[in-house]
């Protein structure tokens, strides 16, 4: 969702060497942290569906409506929003939607305690996940893993604190790590992460400044309807945009982001002409996907599914 298109727009603006204005890289981050939300939700409730709690999957679908409806406000799209663009994001934030979006930080608090009351001591949930999927720290990293798969087995590592982009190092927030490497570290890690993604969005209403949402660079990003009604060489650069694309400098980078399923990497080779010459993806999922077959040794058949759940794998990415 959000969070690769925004690993693919830092990846281009680095290229170009161009700077964001500062309400777009709040903007940004408000919305990554609303995607994790988002992403969190969903895997921890089809995660208890598949171990066999079917209430926190119909609690958790109505709080993703309200979120997707906000992903809806500001790019008129519930998916695949294309909103985070090279240079900034597609448009500003509506009337109203600040307010609605910290409404809804201060309901949605309770929502984690009631899915935590259901779960978090329940001793069928603990049963199937303590001590199951076990993964080290040097397991870990030998097999590549990033975000919650890494930090649920005490390594604390995450790109928003090791390598801050865009607002993240103007936030203050806490990065979850576990302890024994278990399923059960990975379901605490991902409902922390939740409430300090609650923090990280009230921090940028309170903080975002006012001020434009796209670099001030009229071959890189649009220029408004207003200005193409009043500026002939506006016009031209629209059209120009729309037709051939911006050119990039012949170089290549490697950036990354702390999607919410782990580090989410983008390889970018320019050759000086409006088209990657390469672009590679590198996603979370692959590399977890592939510690499966050790993660489930010495384990039941049943304990297959909840660790394939604790990965929160999607198989389009592991698809190659």
């Amino acid at each position: 969702m959000m969070a690769q298109e925004h690993a693919y727009s830092l990846a281009v603006e680095k290229l170009l060497n161009c700077e964001v204005p500062l309400r777009a890289q709040y903007i940004r981050v408000l919305f990554c942290e609303i995607t994790r939300i988002l992403n969190h939700l969903l895997a921890l409730t089809t995660h208890a569906m598949d171990v066999g709690a079917l209430t926190p999957f119909l609690w958790a679908f109505e709080e993703r409506e309200k979120l997707l409806e906000f992903y809806e406000r500001v790019s008129g799209a519930r998916m695949h929003a294309s909103y985070i663009r090279p240079g900034g994001v597609a448009q500003d934030l509506p009337l109203g939607l600040c307010q609605d979006i910290y409404d809804f930080t201060r309901q949605f608090a309770s929502r984690i305690d009631e899915l935590e009351e259901m779960l978090t001591g329940n001793r069928i949930w603990k049963q199937r996940l303590v001590d199951i999927g076990t993964v080290t720290a040097r397991q870990a990293k030998d097999w590549g893993f990033s975000g919650v798969m890494l930090r649920g087995s005490g390594v604390c590592w995450d790109l928003r604190k090791a390598a801050p982009y865009d607002a993240y190092d103007q936030l203050d927030f806490d990065v979850p790590v576990g302890t024994r490497g278990d399923c059960y570290d990975r379901y605490c890690i991902r409902i922390e992460e939740m409430r300090q993604s609650l923090r990280i969005i009230v921090q940028c209403l309170n903080q975002m400044p006012s001020g434009m949402i796209k670099a001030d660079d009229r071959k890189l990003c649009p220029p408004s309807r207003s200005q193409m009604k009043l500026s002939m060489e506006s016009l031209i650069h629209h059209f120009e945009l729309y037709t051939e694309g911006f050119s990039v400098p012949a170089s290549s980078t490697y950036t990354a982001v702390e999607a919410p399923k782990g580090e989410f990497g983008v390889f970018l080779v320019s050759n000086g002409s409006n088209r990657p010459y390469r672009c590679r993806i590198r996603a979370p999922g692959f590399a977890h996907l592939q510690g499966l077959d050790f993660m489930s040794k010495h384990h039941m058949l049943a304990d297959v599914v909840t660790i394939i759940g604790t990965q929160d794998i999607v198989f389009g990415e592991v698809d190659r």
